[in-house]
C-alpha cells in the first residue's frame, strides 16, 4: 500500500520471489494507491533500495537458473517523493500487463535454448560414447530420442517466432505468446529429461551440463504466468475474437 502525504508518498508492504533484490539499486513496486480502486487500480512506484525502510532478504537457494538471483523485500514506511510515481496513477497494472506479451516470449526463447543445449550435449554424447561395439547412436532407441528432441524443439522455435512477428508488426500477441511459452516450457522440460536419458546415469550426476539443463529447465513453466494461467489466457482470448483469430 502506498499513502499520500505531504513530501509524496508512504509505502509499505512487501513480495517474495523478486528478480535480483540482493543485488539491485532500484525497484519497480506495484501498490494500491487508493483503496477504493481495487486490486486492478494499482499504480507504479520507483523506489530506491538503498533507502531507510527497505529490508532485503537473503539470496534463495534455487533448483536452477541459479546465475538469476532471487530474493525478498520488504518495504517499512518507505518515503516517496512526489516523482516516485511515473505516470498516472491507477494504471500500473495495466501498464504491466502490457509488457507480459515479451516477457512471454523472452522465456519461450530461453525454453528453446535451454532445450536446443541439451540437444547438442546428447547428439555429441551419442555420437562418442560407445556400447558393445557401436556409438549408442546406433541404436534405434537412441535415435528416436534424438529426433523427438530436434523435432519439439523445431516446432516451439516456430511458434515464439510467430509470436515476436506479432510483437514486432504491433499486433496482439496475448495468445500467440502464451501458446509459445506453455508448449516452449513443456517441450524444454521433457526433452531435457530426454537428453539426461541419452546420458544415462552420468546425465543424473551433479555438475554434468544435462543435469543442469534439466533443473533450468522447469522454472520456464511458471515464469510470466504458469502454465494454467497460460491456458486462462488462451481461452479468455479465443472467446474474445474467436478460433481463428
Amino acid at each position: 500500500m502506498a499513502e499520500p502525504d505531504r513530501n509524496g508518498w508512504r509505502r509499505n508492504g512487501g513480495k517474495i520471489w523478486i528478480h535480483n533484490p540482493p543485488v539491485a539499486d532500484c525497484g519497480f513496486a506495484l501498490a494500491r494507491a487508493d483503496k477504493a480502486a481495487g486490486n486492478r487500480g494499482r499504480s507504479i512506484f520507483i523506489v530506491d533500495l538503498h533507502a531507510k525502510g527497505v529490508e532485503r532478504g537473503p539470496k534463495e537457494h534455487k533448483m536452477g537458473q541459479r546465475a538469476s538471483q532471487v530474493g525478498v523485500l520488504t518495504f517499512t514506511d518507505v518515503a516517496l517523493g512526489p516523482d516516485a510515481l511515473p505516470g498516472a496513477a491507477g494504471r500500473g497494472f495495466h501498464r504491466m500487463t502490457s509488457v507480459l506479451d515479451k516477457g512471454r516470449v523472452g522465456i519461450a526463447s530461453l525454453a528453446v535454448e535451454i532445450a536446443q543445449t541439451g540437444l547438442e550435449a546428447a547428439v555429441d554424447d551419442a555420437g562418442t560414447r560407445k556400447q558393445f561395439g557401436k556409438a549408442i547412436a546406433g541404436f534405434q532407441g537412441v535415435q528416436w530420442l534424438l529426433a523427438d528432441i530436434a523435432r519439439e524443439i523445431g516446432a516451439a522455435r516456430l511458434l515464439v517466432h510467430a509470436a515476436a512477428t506479432k510483437i514486432d508488426r504491433g499486433q496482439g500477441a496475448s495468445k500467440t505468446g502464451s501458446i509459445a511459452i506453455c508448449c516452449a516450457g513443456d517441450m524444454a522440460v521433457a526433452r531435457t529429461a530426454d537428453a539426461v536419458q541419452v546420458f544415462g546415469g552420468s546425465g543424473c550426476m551433479r555438475g554434468a551440463e544435462v543435469e543442469r539443463l534439466y533443473r533450468d529447465a522447469r522454472i520456464t513453466q511458471i515464469c510470466e504466468g504458469t502454465r494454467q494461467i497460460q491456458r486462462m489466457t488462451i481461452v479468455r482470448e479465443l472467446m474474445k475474437k474467436g478460433a481463428r483469430a
